[in-house]
């Protein structure tokens, strides 16, 4: 197991490195296979859209053959998750439209937004402690505290299973936002 784990995050690692390798300010393109990650800029500024592209805290979640990526908000919550990478932990379907993981943390949620409904949101549902990865659309509830959106691989997050790799994105490409309807 520990070997199949490594092999995991060497590949994560050698994809995301061939993501680093693009020139700065060029706009990743759009691919409807998950291949190679598309990244964007990490830094501890706020996070900023301009035009079609996103900057900030950003993720990366993989199950080795899906691999989704978020834009975090500057919530308390989001940041608290954020400190908590690289994790290797497993994910779980919950109902017909989110997969859901359990951070090793409680996150603050003091300054956190509602979640909304949108598809391609990751939230996090304080009285059961988890991340929600939602693929379809859903009812908001005041216990249920938006982290981020999802910028890229939107199609993977009902694809993933069994223990996935949750890690910073720290590139220098900018990548196009998806589109509410994820595509």
């Amino acid at each position: 197991m520990k070997k199949r784990i490594t092999v995991m995050l060497l590949a994560l690692l050698l994809i995301t490195m061939a993501g680093c390798g693009k020139e700065p300010g060029r706009t990743a393109p759009q691919s409807k296979a998950l291949s190679a990650p598309n990244t964007v800029q990490d830094n501890k500024e706020p996070s900023q859209t301009t035009g079609d592209t996103v900057s900030g805290q950003v993720i990366q979640i993989s199950d080795g053959k899906n691999m989704v990526t978020f834009q975090l908000n500057n919530s308390k919550a989001a940041k608290n998750l954020y400190e908590q990478l690289p994790l290797s932990i497993k994910v779980e379907d919950y109902s017909n439209n989110e997969k859901i993981f359990y951070p090793p943390k409680a996150l603050d949620v003091s300054d956190a937004p509602k979640a909304g409904g949108r598809v391609g949101t990751l939230a996090y549902y304080k009285p059961w402690g988890n991340v929600v990865m939602f693929f379809g659309s859903y009812s908001p509830n005041g216990s249920l505290y938006e982290l981020g959106q999802v910028v890229s691989g939107s199609e993977g997050i009902q694809n993933l299973t069994g223990t996935i790799e949750s890690a910073k994105s720290d590139c220098q490409t900018q990548l196009p936002r998806e589109s509410e309807d994820g595509k």
